[in-house]
């Protein structure tokens, strides 16, 4: 009996050893992919994991000089405060309807423009086309605010000069509740336009020539080209990106919301992350706005999870 069990254990180790030898081997064979995947991880672990331990102030009356492992617990009393705070609802209202407006604008546009350029034949006309739209990605904010104010300034701006010159009164765009959220999305379209459609040309890239080949000899046009080859092929990048951008949904973009708002516009555009910025450091309420960025958190996570589900059971990949 015990050398039934000797024998058991020694064939289950043989193969075992054989699995830790392999892997062995290939940790030899490719050391130097391994390797160049070290900085990446440390990345995660360093600026993403381990600030999640930051998470627990939402529960806290946090104090700095106290710090986080002598701050009084209080639950969920900043979660209650911030669902009583009648301006929360104000600014989680403004943020939904901007980040569904950048998503129902803002989404399209990189498909759009990789489709476009897709059918240009004209080598040197399309990467002039391509360099174009990718050169207002690397723009600071900073700059583009500042071309913003110079154009649809009411006094000196290019637009109100064409306003004016049309017979109409000049608009001061950037203090209009009417105007700032089209202005805060018509801006973030035009500067990542071009650089998001660079994962959409990268799958067209790997579309098979032979498609479009056979489609030619049997008569389709580009249009249907278009429609039955180029768009199924790019479905499963288009959904595995929109199941990510879901994931941001409420992530409208602070540095861009800061550097263009004013209290004139607060109604419209003070959002989670400027009301977040502006409680959490300026009145030191950390713990509150901590909460208020987990709540956020939350939100994103549940929308990728059901978003990842639902493309699944519709037959799509998903991110996992």
């Amino acid at each position: 009996m015990q050398g039934g069990v000797a024998e058991q254990t020694i064939s289950r180790g043989i193969p075992q050893q054989k699995v830790n030898q392999k892997r062995r081997n290939h940790l030899r064979q490719y050391w130097d992919l391994y390797l160049i995947m070290v900085p990446g991880i440390l990345y995660f672990i360093i600026f993403k994991y381990l600030p999640m331990w930051g998470i627990v102030i939402a529960f806290q009356d946090y104090s700095v000089f106290s710090g986080i492992w002598h701050s009084d617990w209080v639950g969920l009393k900043h979660f209650e405060s911030m669902f009583q705070n009648k301006d929360f609802y104000k600014i989680f209202k403004n943020t939904v309807l901007i980040s569904l407006y950048k998503l129902l604008w803002g989404f399209p546009g990189p498909i759009v423009l990789a489709l476009l350029l897709n059918e240009v034949r004209h080598v040197k006309y399309k990467r002039v086309i391509q360099t174009l739209a990718y050169l207002p990605h690397f723009l600071s904010w900073i700059i583009v605010a500042g071309i913003l104010v110079n154009i649809l300034s009411p006094t000196t701006g290019v637009v109100n000069e064409i306003l004016v010159f049309l017979g109409m009164e000049p608009v001061f765009f950037m203090a209009s509740p009417q105007w700032f959220r089209t202005i805060i999305v018509a801006s973030d379209i035009w500067k990542d336009v071009g650089w998001g459609a660079i994962i959409y040309l990268a799958a067209l890239a790997g579309i098979d020539p032979q498609l479009y080949e056979a489609a030619t000899v049997d008569g389709a046009s580009r249009w249907k080209q278009m429609r039955y080859i180029t768009l199924p092929s790019l479905l499963p990048t288009i959904i595995i990106l929109f199941v990510l951008r879901l994931g941001h949904v409420l992530d409208v973009g602070f540095e861009q919301i800061y550097v263009m708002y004013n209290p004139l516009v607060y109604e419209v555009g003070d959002v989670i992350e400027t009301y977040v910025y502006r409680v959490g450091l300026t009145q030191s309420q950390f713990s509150f706005s901590t909460a208020v960025g987990l709540f956020k958190s939350l939100i994103g996570l549940v929308l990728v999870i059901v978003s990842n589900n639902a493309a699944k059971r519709m037959g799509h990949e998903g991110i996992w």
